[in-house]
């Protein structure tokens, strides 16, 4: 098997996982400016539960942001960076709407449908190579998201 990475693994499919990966990081770098937006602009009731809430969340994308490009570097790849590279690519949209917090909510919520439709994805490819390091990445995040998915819908009242 010559045909390994630094780190074990099938280049071609490895980098494939890369490609994916970069698309990932796209869509959370659209949801993490989207949620910045949130929490700046959300007015009204419950202001200040959405302004903690959102605070929080745009915390936590940031951080899986700089994990997503560690690990496309772990991989022997390059982590895009540029605004114009994600709006190209990501499947979330730039929300328009940012003061009305129970708007934001059901975007969060659809956003997180779309992460977790590529996280699984992701997660399905890298088991098929044996990357546990990226396995185990989505696999926390999924977890993560589920979670958070099920929390956001009960205050919404939508089960």
């Amino acid at each position: 098997m010559n045909n390994l990475n630094r780190i074990g693994l099938d280049t071609d499919k490895s980098k494939e996982l890369a490609q994916l990966l970069n698309d990932l990081l796209a869509n959370y770098s659209t949801l993490y400016q989207n949620v910045r937006g949130y929490h700046w602009n959300v007015k009204g009731d419950k202001f200040f539960e959405f302004h903690l809430k959102f605070e929080e969340l745009y915390n936590n994308l940031f951080i899986k942001i700089d994990e997503i490009a560690e690990r496309i570097l772990t991989l022997g790849y390059t982590p895009k960076h540029k605004f114009t590279d994600y709006l190209k690519e990501t499947a979330i949209t730039e929300s328009n709407e940012v003061t009305n917090g129970y708007k934001s909510l059901e975007e969060i919520l659809e956003a997180f449908k779309i992460l977790l439709s590529k996280q699984r994805h992701i997660l399905s490819l890298s088991a098929e190579i044996d990357d546990e390091g990226t396995n185990a990445q989505m696999s926390d995040y999924i977890r993560e998201q589920e979670k958070l998915v099920w929390m956001y819908s009960a205050f919404l009242n939508k089960g």
